[in-house]
């Protein structure tokens, strides 16, 4: 079979697409032809060896994946051959087949396209888990989200808008903030691509925006962004960590104080690993909001398998819009 691997930790470009043999199912596992591959910032990380969680080489990248069961492992009743499935795999993405344990595996909805069965999981599943389950969300609410335009703040846009939330979108271009209104922001605040000279502007643009403050904000981005926005956060609210996209910042402590914020960490691996009933829920409240119309998967370009390195070098430039996905 095919498959896109790391043998060594670097750039998109170190990436090579080889013939490699498939893999056995094994007790507990199911066999997956891969249909599609969600494409995520951690697939960057992992390549390069910077995620906290380092894989062994060789490697294929792609931690979200739809396709259909080929092969069962020993034991196995869950699923069977000719099942549409979705996965949550830390890597073996971007492969024709992976053999993954059926507790990461879900049947895909009638209705539900593999493409958007591959992209609602990762960033969807995290918005969720930060606002529902860590920040507690409540409507009527402000939430400010930066790096609104990306895969994990389009989603927290739409989430926070499901749950009643006022959202508003900070990005970097003005495509990027039009994509969020139209997934449901309800305004937006354009910020530079990288630190000012006057990052006090920067913070006045978003006190304008957010009126008496943000109760909640959703922070993929780090850098200097996070000096800024954690000054837009109202009495009693809640700084909610998700990534570092612009780099890991330095918070002054004083500021939370002042605030008397919560500054709150979002370690989805973990949640998953430790809570099956919670995750559990928050997938169900996704496929019904799906189901409902009131998701959209956002998917903004599309690759094919031999291209699979082009895709993550969009989130390496930062000029991806929305999701992306491979098809294999």
């Amino acid at each position: 079979m095919r498959a896109l691997m790391s043998d060594e930790p670097g750039g998109p470009e170190t990436l090579q697409l080889l013939d490699v043999p498939e893999p056995v199912a094994a007790a507990g596992q199911i066999l997956i032809a891969v249909k599609a591959c969600g494409v995520n910032y951690p697939d960057l990380l992992m390549i390069q060896d910077l995620y906290q969680v380092k894989a062994p080489r060789p490697f294929a990248p792609g931690a979200e994946i739809a396709g259909v069961v080929t092969a069962l492992g020993p034991d196995v009743t869950q699923f069977s051959v000719g099942d549409r499935v979705a996965a949550r795999i830390g890597t073996g993405g971007m492969a024709e087949a992976v053999a993954v344990d059926v507790s990461r595996c879900a049947p895909i909805p009638d209705g539900m396209s593999f493409v958007d069965a591959a992209v609602t999981q990762f960033t969807f599943e995290t918005a969720l888990y930060a606002l529902r389950n860590r920040a507690a969300v409540k409507p009527g609410e402000t939430v400010l989200v930066l790096g609104a335009g990306g895969g994990v703040g389009i989603a927290a846009v739409q989430v926070g808008r499901n749950m009643g939330a006022r959202v508003i979108a900070a990005a970097s271009s003005e495509d990027k903030l039009a994509f969020a209104r139209k997934h449901g922001a309800a305004d937006g605040v354009l910020y530079p691509p990288s630190a000012p000279a006057d990052r006090k502007a920067v913070s006045r643009q978003f006190k304008a925006a957010l009126g008496a403050g943000a109760d909640v904000v959703i922070d993929p981005v780090g850098g200097w962004l996070t000096d800024v926005a954690i000054r837009c956060v109202a009495d009693g609210g809640r700084y909610v960590v998700l990534g570092f996209t612009a780099g890991i910042p330095s918070l002054p402590l004083n500021l939370p104080l002042l605030k008397n914020c919560d500054v709150l960490g979002v370690n989805w691996r973990a949640f998953t690993l430790t809570q099956a009933e919670a995750v559990h829920d928050n997938k169900r409240e996704l496929m019904r909001w799906f189901a409902e119309g009131r998701l959209s998967s956002g998917i903004t370009a599309e690759y094919a398998l031999a291209d699979g390195a082009r895709a993550i070098q969009q989130l390496a430039n930062r000029s991806a819009v929305g999701k992306i996905v491979v098809i294999i």
